[in-house]
Order: C-alpha cells, then structure tokens, then sequence
C-alpha cells in the first residue's frame, strides 16, 4: 500500500485480505460519515482502506456545530485537497448540499460548481425543503441549467424530513423540469424511512441512476421527527446490522457509485475516522458480496 504525504494519526486497519476481495463495484467515502475530517484529511482516510473516491461537503448548511469546507472561499484548504487528491490518485465523485429553501437563489452555488468541476467531480446533490412547488420546481431548473455550465449532474434526494420527502414527490420535480443532467440521489436510509416502495424504482428511467449512498438502520422506524434527525446524522450502521432491504435495492436499480453514509458518532469516537471508515467498507463489500444479485444490479 502507498505511504501518502499526511498522517492519519491512526494505524492502519487490519483484515487486509477483506478489503483486497473483488466485489464489481465502486465505492466513494461521504463526507458524513466522517465530517470532522476536512477534505485533505478525508482523501487521505479514503485511499488509504481502500475507496476509489470521495464525496465531500462543500456547500455550508448552516448546522450548528457543523464544521464547513467551503473550498470556493478558502484557497488553502482547496490547495491542500488538490494535493492530496494528486498523492493518492483518489477522485471525488460528487459534492453536496446545494439545498433548495425558501430563501434561496441557486446563483448562490456557482462558486462552489467552478471548483467541483476543477477537482473533477461529476455530479452534484440537491434536496429540497421548501414548501411551494412552483418556486422549487422553478429553483431546480435554474439549478441544473447553472449546474450544467460546469458539466455537472444534479441528483435530486428525497428526504424523510424535507419539504421533498418521497419517491413520488421527487419523480414530479424530475418529470416536470426535464433537465437531461439531472438525476434521482437514492439513499437507502431515506428510501426505507419514507415508505417508498422499492418495485416502483423499476420503471424509472436508468439514466436517472447516478449515485446511491448506502446504509443500514434499525428496522423500526424513530416515533417523532426528531428521533429521525438523530438518527440520520448520528446513528446509522454498518450494512447488514440492521433491517432495511438494501438488497431489494439495489437488486432493482442499475450499477452506479455507492456512497457510503454511515454517520454514527458513538462509532467514530470509539474508534476513530480511519478505522470507522474501514468497517463501513467492509461491511458493503461483505455485503454486496453476500448478494450479488445486488452487486450486479
């Protein structure tokens, strides 16, 4: 394995054999999973257990406590997430959250779009917590048109507590504007928390499967919006320790990246970001090899 010009602060991960077996697949490290790295760091913890690429948090969502990687203002934390990018032959395979509120102007993005496409980032994600459809099927339109000048993708995510919080919800933005670089963001964790129905994923255009960020949760679904706020940014877990059909999934959705969004802070204080970082791996490697079926979408 290469030595990268940074330290990781951790020793490296055992079970070596696990993390070298083939599975067809391409995984990416969200940023989420370990979002006290900055970016640099984050690069570093990626090539060195074994991803192909990053998924990094660069647009600020303004959550308290949240440490922010604006890139497009801080020229030095983006010289340092070009070198590491070099040194270690990782790619980064998207940037978020390009959120769309009630007092946004997607304008406001462009800056952070010039620098995903410098580090060569394809897609980008978005969801929506506005609540008027006119103003935010307007406002993703004008997303993807300002996205596409930068040859970037705009996967749209639903999410269990947004504004935009379902399959059906999300398939209209996507109809109504028609955008040909948008696309439908899958995260296995919201997929399962909004009901969705994961057959109707069949009769979806494939052109709309971009990316998918992969998780497992508790089978029982959190009593009150705010148990699904902590337990989407704090408590997620390693693929197959919990109940949500990830197989059905992916069994009926065509190859693409994996993200892997496993946000647990009892996990990644315990054991660390490199080392956290690893058992999600592994843990998806395992797993997809368990169901290849799943593997081979």
């Amino acid at each position: 394995m290469p030595r990268f010009s940074e330290p990781l602060g951790e020793s490296a991960p055992a079970d070596a054999e696990l993390r070298t077996a083939t599975v067809s697949a391409r995984f990416s490290l969200a940023h989420l999973t370990a979002l006290k790295c900055p970016p640099p760091e984050l690069v570093y913890v990626a090539a060195r257990v074994g991803y192909d690429s990053v998924s990094l948090r660069t647009i600020p969502l303004g959550v308290p406590g949240e440490p922010e990687y604006e890139l497009a203002s801080n020229r030095e934390l983006l010289r340092k997430t070009r070198v590491a990018l070099t040194a270690t032959g990782i790619s980064v395979s998207d940037i978020e959250l390009a959120c769309i509120h009630d007092d946004v102007d997607v304008r406001g993005y462009q800056a952070a779009f010039e620098v995903a496409q410098s580090l060569g980032a394809r897609d980008v994600l978005c969801s929506i917590w506005a609540r008027d459809r006119g103003f935010y099927v307007d406002q993703f339109a004008a997303l993807c048109e300002l996205a596409g000048r930068y040859h970037l993708r705009v996967n749209l995510e639903f999410v269990a507590i947004a504004a935009v919080r379902t399959l059906t919800q999300a398939v209209d933005v996507l109809q109504a504007v028609g955008a040909p670089n948008s696309g439908l963001l899958l995260d296995a964790y919201h997929v399962d928390r909004a009901g969705t129905r994961v057959e109707d994923l069949a009769a979806l255009p494939r052109h709309w499967f971009n990316l998918c960020q992969l998780c497992d949760a508790p089978a029982a679904l959190p009593q009150s919006e705010e148990g699904l706020r902590v337990e989407v940014r704090e408590q997620r877990l390693y693929l197959g320790e919990g109940g949500l059909d990830v197989a059905g999934l992916l069994a009926l959705t065509p190859p693409m990246t994996y993200s892997l969004e496993v946000p647990n802070l009892a996990r990644l204080e315990e054991l660390g970001a490199a080392e956290h970082a690893a058992r999600t791996l592994d843990s998806a490697r395992r797993y997809l090899g368990e169901h290849p079926r799943a593997a081979a979408g």
